[in-house]
């Protein structure tokens, strides 16, 4: 069974990430030396290509100087994956050695990498900007050693611990009979919509999150939620949580300073949206975007 998280962008990671391995040094360190050993390569928030690929020998990536981090991934068959992190100042000595940089959502969006391989790349990014963000202890202030593999920081004065974390978003299309609330932001390309979305804070649930975004961005009251899929988002570092939400009303009173617009679309507008064939240049985020699949979804379920 293929969970409705796969379809989306970075949520098929295959990686078996060892977690349980990590506090052993030495075994991290077997796996970097080992022949079979890999290595997607970052710099700054750029992933560094040689002849058009981005998962590298780890002898060839140490080759390339003393870098800032090197974080575990996980083992994929019988080979580590590993993603090193190297300063922003060394970019240029980078292309130099003939090397590309690309942004991680170029690679998405032209799929030419692997599935498993943008995973494991969101995966990689996301665990080192937290590395970038977190480098002194929050206590004491102190500079946090990395420890279990890159997947824990302890401070040597204090020994307050810190792990990565990860930023839940809730994502919803609301419905309303048959029609469902897309809105846009003035950061969209011209003509494209999307599903409302806003970030769960603290003490709240999915549901009531869904319901607060909904009511906040758009002025509509929501009442039942379910559960579409998620999505790891490595921008800096969310897990997008979908779902979809029936509304009590289609009234709107939208949030200017949160949306430019909003528009209820019927489910065969919606169909057109997502075919590139909307009369009004509408558009839907691209395939792998959580947003497409869930507008998909409802979409593909008409009565």
């Amino acid at each position: 069974m293929i969970d409705a998280s796969a379809r989306n962008g970075f949520a098929f990671n295959p990686l078996d990430r060892l977690s349980e391995r990590r506090d052993d040094a030495d075994f991290i360190e077997s796996l970097a030396q080992s022949p079979l050993a890999r290595s997607f390569v970052q710099c700054g928030d750029q992933i560094v290509l040689s002849c058009g690929q981005a998962l590298l020998a780890m002898n060839a990536v140490m080759n390339l100087g003393a870098p800032r981090y090197r974080v575990f991934l996980g083992v994929h068959g019988d080979a580590p994956w590993f993603q090193t992190y190297f300063a922003t100042a060394s970019a240029e000595d980078l292309v130099l050695r003939g090397l590309e940089l690309v942004e991680l959502r170029a690679l998405l969006i032209n799929g030419v990498l692997a599935r498993e391989q943008i995973s494991a790349l969101g995966q990689g990014k996301s665990l080192l900007h937290w590395h970038r963000g977190h480098r002194f202890c929050g206590r004491c202030g102190r500079e946090a050693r990395i420890e279990a593999a890159g997947w824990r920081r302890v401070c040597p004065n204090c020994a307050h611990t810190s792990f990565p974390r990860t930023d839940a978003v809730v994502i919803m299309l609301a419905v309303h009979g048959e029609r469902c609330l897309l809105g846009r932001q003035p950061r969209f390309p011209q003509g494209m919509y999307s599903c409302l979305a806003g970030f769960l804070e603290p003490g709240e649930t999915i549901e009531d999150a869904v319901r607060r975004e909904l009511h906040e961005e758009a002025g509509i009251r929501a009442g039942r939620v379910t559960y579409h899929s998620s999505q790891p988002w490595p921008f800096p570092g969310s897990l997008m949580i979908g779902a979809q939400a029936e509304t009590e009303d289609d009234s709107l009173t939208i949030d200017h300073e949160e949306l430019e617009d909003a528009r209820w679309f019927t489910r065969d507008e919606a169909a057109l949206i997502l075919s590139g064939g909307h009369a009004g240049g509408v558009t839907s985020p691209m395939p792998e975007a959580i947003a497409h699949q869930i507008l998909k979804s409802w979409v593909e379920a008409r009565p």
